[in-house]
């Protein structure tokens, strides 16, 4: 992945060659600018890469037309943001159906499935409230518990306990993990944490766009 600017080309990502295997959970590490977040955009189809391709679940993503990929990625793709992104507006519950909503589950169905979600964050008891009234932690697991929503396939999490205390990001990490070895989900997380090393199956790190394993 190159960047272009009036200062001249910036390599963000070099010769990248990475295998994800189904049910794993891949870590991404490395230091600040290493290239992890471009990489994981790229991977989700959100970054086009300058060079070479990204196939998930055996279909070449980069070469969907830009309404196919935002379908695939709604069907397939759970994603967990650094920063939440969460609608204030909208109660932690109404958060994870909205999103329910959009996969064409609605109704009971709807409501069954957020309640089963936030029961499994740890969070039925917070589901009415808005993401202004949750703390840092709540909030991230509503994040999870939306990313969850309509059982997707793939994971992708950036950085998905830099905001939780050390129970918090306990709870946070057995659940990815139950996802990846009881459901089959893949889990691909770009962080820092080094509590994570432990219950990763792969774990890749990156340097100077450079991936060092």
């Amino acid at each position: 992945m190159a960047y272009r600017s009036k200062a001249g080309s910036f390599r963000a990502l070099k010769g990248v060659n990475l295998e994800v295997q189904q049910g794993d959970i891949q870590l991404l590490m490395g230091p600040s600018g290493s290239g992890k977040t471009t990489l994981l955009s790229i991977l989700a189809g959100i970054l086009t890469p300058t060079e070479g391709s990204v196939f998930l679940f055996e279909e070449e993503i980069t070469k969907f037309s830009k309404e196919k990929l935002a379908q695939f990625r709604l069907q397939n793709i759970g994603f967990i943001f650094q920063g939440f992104n969460l609608f204030p507006a909208l109660s932690a519950a109404e958060n994870v159906e909205l999103i329910l909503g959009i996969k064409g589950i609605r109704g009971k169905a709807a409501r069954q499935q957020t309640q089963m979600l936030l029961e499994q964050v740890g969070l039925a008891d917070k589901a009415n409230q808005k993401p202004g009234d949750l703390s840092g932690g709540q909030k991230q697991r509503a994040a999870i518990a939306r990313a969850l929503a309509g059982n997707p396939r793939l994971i992708m999490a950036d950085e998905p306990t830099a905001a939780l205390d050390s129970h918090s990001g306990h709870n946070v990490i057995s659940l990815l993990r139950k996802l990846a070895k009881e459901e089959g989900c893949t889990v691909l997380m770009v962080t820092h944490d080094p509590r994570l090393v432990d219950v990763a199956d792969r774990v890749a790190y990156l340097e100077d766009g450079v991936l060092r394993r």
